[in-house]
């Protein structure tokens, strides 16, 4: 005796779609962690970019190497892709910088904010 009845419906393939769908899903879910992940990378290096842009514009302001703070901060940044947008040296040696570093795929851009200045 037959336990499926005759007007049961084929499911031939049901496991194929529900598999493609599946690695679909988690495609998906891997597209979405590689560009979080990447985001974070340019956060980072915009930020890594401020300190360093900071770090030089402070010794400048400070006579430890030579050049005009801000312009010297610019340069820094350069080096490392990034686009000094505000730079500012406040009480005489004390450096306020700003960058930002484009994203690669025209999705944005990754900002970094640093101070420096003489040790304590």
């Amino acid at each position: 005796m037959n336990p499926f009845p005759s007007t049961a419906l084929p499911e031939r393939g049901a496991g194929t779609v529900l598999a493609l769908t599946l690695g679909a899903v988690v495609m998906a879910l891997l597209v979405g962690v590689l560009v979080l992940a990447q985001a974070a990378v340019m956060a980072s290096r915009a930020t890594s970019s401020a300190d360093l842009a900071a770090l030089a514009a402070a010794d400048a302001a400070r006579g430890l190497t030579s050049g005009e703070p801000c312009a010297v901060a610019s340069e820094v940044a350069a080096r490392h892709d990034a686009t000094v947008t505000s730079c500012a040296v406040t009480g005489g040696n004390v450096a306020d910088v700003a960058t930002e570093l484009a994203h690669p795929f025209d999705w944005g851009v990754a900002t970094g904010r640093a101070r420096a200045g003489p040790p304590p």
